[in-house]
């Protein structure tokens, strides 16, 4: 049948089950709306307050279900303003399409009126994009989108469509979409056959599990395969929920600030398997020393990844569940109490602490989890806040964590929470953000309440960009360098005015209460907690040092002496 290009648009998002498109009009995508106006009962688009904040939204809507998220910006400053959010999923490797229109065929390349060149502007941050000038190519364009983003490892693709693509006509014919294999192919058996004879002479082994365990979907085999090496487990940011945080092998987070049991024992270990991580800076810390005592196994869906950051005695290139499954059906179960209780002790005697007699973040979100009993996804901006969600929530579930890792961008939870729970409409979300990021993307609380998406924002006013202060207060002589935000915004205020429920907690009394209540509301909520303006994220790592020098609040102190 003869469908306009818009009309084809429409009827691949539908070919590919898209149910909910994040997205801002414009000039340039006129007909596109037009189109998703007349099929608002099977696509529901939500209208963001800003591009950025749609980028965000589809973001954290693919990562809570595991499902491509769709954005849909204008040409020109639409299209920039997406840019951010783009580079953000490619960090993490997030199935995304972000749709994007153009000028006219006949106008590109003359600096037409919001015209730019979107796919060499977003080129080094997606993992493909496409411009379409001709309507005859769009469907196996926006079907090779679908695909590409969420084949072996996944990430955004872009789609420019030039606006008169999208009015004109072509003939149209459904195509069933294959579901995407996970990648096989690559799992060579002598790999295999390797490191189980790696995994079989270790005495002291730690199982280190990255964002490619959630993005595998790959819980129970990560289960499985820890209950089979019987050693303890250490994850990454990305990594939260892979696995189960309340488990007794469970040391916590590597890295800058990582647990000192996490970081002592990947220290002593003598074998590290590396469980869908790419060896950040942020985990490795000085590259040299890091697990210098053990060789180091990598499991892993991309080969680039290999040997890039750490070098490595051994490598297995294939999806993580698959390669998982094939460890464990031939793998004997091993026996590692010696070192286990060791490491045990360590975690026992380097707990995560903060201080108990005033209000402060770690208490907050520890209330957030008992009264959640542990099964709300959480959502973070950027900053101290964020390393705190990472530290005293334990995550028992993959896809209950989302944040911003790679690219560690400010302004992106709130955008991914309202995402998160577009997506997830039976469970409770909540976004924790500091004063500083709430200030960034705080328009969109007015998404939120526009459709009553019941989110809830939490707010750790600290009235400083605390995680900058902090590296001032212990790198820079405390020189205070445009970080301190003692101004007259009223977050309270600014809630209410754009239609949210809002409370402002200034002591620890009032937390549990006004936790209780805004749970229990089907409305979008936001909570301004004031905590100290020098609260610091410990343990902490210096940047350059190794990661066995992780130092404490008490540490620093005796330093100091």
């Amino acid at each position: 049948m003869q469908l306009t290009g818009s009309q084809i648009l429409v009827e691949c998002l539908k070919e590919q089950g898209v149910d909910t498109i994040f997205g801002y009009p414009g000039g340039s995508v006129l007909n596109i709306y037009d189109e998703l106006y007349r099929h608002q009962s099977e696509i529901r688009h939500i209208l963001t307050s800003h591009e950025q904040g749609a980028s965000h939204a589809a973001d954290g809507y693919a990562r809570s279900t595991g499902k491509v998220g769709v954005c849909l910006a204008t040409s020109g400053p639409g299209a920039t303003n997406l840019v951010t959010g783009i580079a953000t999923a490619y960090m993490d490797s997030v199935p995304m399409v972000a749709i994007t229109g153009n000028v006219s065929v006949n106008l590109l390349g003359k600096d037409s009126f919001q015209e730019v060149d979107i796919t060499g502007i977003t080129m080094p941050v997606t993992k493909h994009n496409f411009i379409v000038k001709d309507v005859n190519n769009l469907a196996e364009t926006l079907r090779r989108a679908f695909e590409i983003a969420q084949s072996g490892r996944p990430g955004p693709v872009l789609v420019d469509i030039a606006k008169d693509v999208t009015a004109n006509k072509t003939e149209y014919t459904k195509v069933p979409i294959k579901k995407i294999r996970k990648k096989s192919d690559t799992i060579l058996e002598e790999d295999i056959q390797a490191g189980l004879e790696m995994i079989r002479k270790a005495r002291k082994p730690v199982i280190f599990i990255g964002g490619g365990a959630v993005i595998s979907d790959a819980g129970d085999e990560v289960k499985e395969f820890v209950s089979k090496v019987h050693a303890p487990v250490a994850d990454t940011l990305m990594g939260k929920g892979a696995f189960d945080g309340e488990d007794i092998l469970y040391t916590g987070m590597l890295g800058m600030h990582g647990t000192k049991a996490a970081n002592l024992s990947v220290t002593k270990c003598d074998l590290l398997i590396t469980i869908g991580s790419r060896f950040s800076d942020r985990v490795t810390g000085n590259i040299s020393k890091f697990a210098k005592n053990a060789k180091i196994l990598q499991i892993d869906v991309d080969p680039a990844e290999i040997n890039k950051n750490v070098s490595i005695h051994q490598s297995i290139i294939g999806d993580v569940e698959e390669v998982l499954k094939r460890l464990n059906a031939k793998l004997e179960q091993q026996d590692h109490e010696s070192w286990v209780n060791q490491v045990l002790e360590m975690k026992e005697q380097f707990p995560l602490k903060y201080n108990p007699e005033i209000l402060t973040g770690p208490y907050i979100l520890e209330k957030i989890y008992e009264l959640t009993q542990g099964d709300a996804i959480i959502t973070t901006e950027v900053g101290q806040h964020q390393m705190w969600a990472a530290q005293f929530i334990k995550y028992k579930k993959p896809r209950t964590f989302i944040s911003s890792g790679g690219l560690g961008t400010m302004g992106y939870g709130l955008g991914a929470c309202i995402g998160a729970k577009v997506g997830n409409p039976d469970k409770t979300v909540i976004n924790i953000a500091g004063d500083g990021c709430f200030r960034m993307n705080m328009n969109e609380i007015a998404t939120a309440t526009r459709y009553n998406i019941p989110i809830i924002e939490i707010i750790f006013n600290n009235h400083v960009l605390g995680m900058v202060r902090q590296w001032q207060s212990l790198f820079y002589g405390k020189r205070y360098s445009q970080t301190t935000l003692h101004d007259k915004v009223d977050f309270v205020k600014v809630a209410e005015a754009m239609g949210a429920k809002a409370y402002r907690i200034t002591k620890k009394e009032e937390v549990e209460v006004v936790l209780k209540e805004a749970l229990s509301l089907n409305t979008p909520v936001v909570i301004e907690c004031h905590i100290e303006s020098d609260d610091k994220v410990w343990p902490m790592v210096a940047p350059g040092a190794p990661i066995e020098e992780v130092i404490t609040e008490e540490d620093l102190e005796e330093k100091e002496k």
